[in-house]
């Protein structure tokens, strides 16, 4: 497994949806996957630590977690079948260590929301995964800074 963090979340007008970039901690590697608008934007206000009046199917969830002491311990993007990525979220209440199967946006919105790592098997990062140059990492720096400029309630509408 190869820890990654989000390093970004793109929404594009060639784009049929937006792009999640999960990229290594110690390499270069990054892995695009295509999430929907609600997803994006629930990803976002949890980089950005952001609190809606009500809480968002993500919030609902880790407020649940909360509620009934679990705590997620991890999530993995653990495969890459049929143009199709698979993640599961690992948890752990009273000692016992259990497995969910969940897509990955909500996956790495409930582990950004939660503070909980982020991994993606091995082969799935070779399989999907891209190299990024010194130059991919100042543009996503570029978008991430113009992101926190846009009011909360446009995230789903804004067009890069």
């Amino acid at each position: 497994m190869i820890e990654v963090k989000v390093a970004g979340v793109l929404f594009n007008e060639q784009a049929t949806a937006p792009v999640m970039i999960l990229k290594e901690l110690n390499g270069s590697r990054a892995l695009p996957i295509f999430i929907g608008p609600a997803e994006a934007t629930a990803i976002l206000y949890a980089l950005e630590n952001i609190k809606l009046k009500r809480p968002l199917t993500i919030d609902l969830l880790k407020n649940l977690l909360d509620a009934f002491a679990i705590k997620v311990q991890h999530i993995i993007i653990t495969a890459l079948k049929q143009e199709t990525f698979y993640a599961e979220i690992i948890m752990e209440h009273n000692g016992k260590i259990f497995t969910i199967d969940a897509r990955p946006s909500d996956s790495v919105g409930l582990a950004v929301r939660c503070g909980s790592p982020i991994f993606v098997a091995e082969d799935v990062l070779n399989q999907a995964g891209i190299e990024m140059t010194p130059d991919d990492e100042a543009r996503l720096e570029e978008l991430r800074s113009s992101i926190r400029k846009i009011p909360p309630e446009e995230f789903g509408t804004y067009k890069l």
